[in-house]
C-alpha cells in the first residue's frame, strides 16, 4: 500500500474503516485490482448510509479527513456525497488506486440545467477506468460501473447503464419499470477537495438548496432501497413495487436505528424531532 497526498490516504486509519465495512480480509493488505475496488464498493455501500442530518440541523459540515473518519467510522455515522466520497478516495488512495474526482449535475429524470453540486470519482483498475460513487444516495451505485459509452450493468437487481451525450458530457441511467431514467450527467474535468469544498458549503447553506429543509436518508441494498425523505419512509424494489408511511415524531429516532443503522444520542434525537417535525 502507498500514501496519498490528492486525497489524504495516508492520514486514514485503513484498519477502522475496513473493519467499519466488514472488509477485515483486507486488513493484511489488498491489492489496487478490479476485485477490490468492487468489493470495497459494495461494502461501504452497504454499511454506510447517505444521511444530511447535520445539515438539517444548521450543523457545519467539516471535511477532512479525520473528521470524517470520526463522523462516519468512528461514530457509525453516514453522510452525504461528498463526506463519502470523499472519504472513499482516501481509502482507494491508500490502497493504490489512482483515483480523479468528477463534478455532476444531478438530473432525477429532469432536462433541467442545475449547478455542479454532485462529487463522483474514476478509478483506474485492471486497465481501465471506472466509475465510482458511493455517495449519490437512493438510487445510486452498489458498485463501480465500467466508464465507458454505452456500459450496462446489473446489480442487486438494479440496473444502471452510461449514455454518451453532446459535448463530451456523459449520464448515469438507472433503469426504471417505463424505461431509462437519467440520475446525473457529468464530464472528464478533474476536480480536487478544494472544488468540493465549494461544492459543499453551497449545498449546505444555500436556502434554495433542497438539503437544508428538510432530513433524506437512504440505502440502497440488495433488491430494496429504504428512503426517508421529511417524515414519510419509502420502500422500492427493482421491479417497481414498493410501500410508504408517514413516520410520527415519536418514532423517527428508533427508525434511524432499525432501518438505517443511525443511532443518536438523546440530545441529537430531541433537537432532530423538534427540527425536523417543525417544517413538516
Amino acid at each position: 500500500m502507498r500514501t496519498g497526498t490528492v486525497w489524504s490516504g495516508g492520514e486514514l486509519d485503513l484498519a477502522a474503516y475496513l473493519r467499519r465495512t466488514g472488509c477485515t480480509e483486507y486488513l493484511e493488505g489488498a491489492e489496487p485490482d478490479g476485485a477490490t475496488l468492487r468489493t470495497v464498493h459494495r461494502a461501504h455501500a452497504a454499511a454506510i448510509p447517505f444521511e444530511n442530518l447535520d445539515v438539517a440541523l444548521g450543523r457545519p459540515i467539516p471535511l477532512g479527513i479525520a473528521s470524517l473518519q470520526d463522523k462516519l467510522v468512528g461514530r457509525r455515522r453516514g453522510g452525504y456525497c461528498y463526506e463519502q466520497n470523499l472519504l472513499f478516495a482516501a481509502v482507494l488512495e491508500r490502497i493504490g488506486f489512482v483515483v480523479t474526482g468528477l463534478g455532476a449535475r444531478v438530473r432525477m429524470g429532469e432536462t433541467k440545467l442545475r449547478p455542479v453540486t454532485h462529487m463522483a470519482l474514476r478509478v483506474e483498475a485492471d486497465g481501465e477506468p471506472w466509475l465510482c460513487d458511493v455517495g449519490f444516495g437512493g438510487e445510486g451505485l452498489l458498485e463501480p460501473i465500467p466508464l465507458r459509452d454505452g456500459a450496462e450493468v446489473r446489480q442487486g437487481g438494479w440496473t444502471f447503464s452510461i449514455a454518451r451525450e453532446d459535448n463530451e458530457v456523459r449520464a448515469l441511467r438507472a433503469l426504471h419499470p417505463n424505461g431509462w431514467f437519467d440520475l446525473y450527467g457529468f464530464t472528464m474535468e478533474e476536480r480536487f477537495p478544494v472544488d468540493y469544498a465549494v461544492m459543499s458549503h453551497y449545498t449546505s447553506t444555500h436556502p434554495r438548496s433542497p438539503f437544508i429543509s428538510r432530513a433524506v436518508v437512504q440505502r440502497t441494498g440488495e433488491g430494496v432501497r429504504h428512503s426517508l425523505v421529511g417524515a414519510r419512509l419509502s420502500v422500492a424494489r427493482p421491479d417497481g413495487t414498493g410501500s410508504e408511511q408517514q413516520i410520527p415524531a415519536g418514532e423517527l429516532p428508533r427508525t434511524l436505528a432499525d432501518v438505517f443503522g443511525i443511532e443518536l444520542d438523546a440530545e441529537e434525537s430531541a433537537e432532530l424531532v423538534r427540527v425536523h417535525y417543525a417544517r413538516e
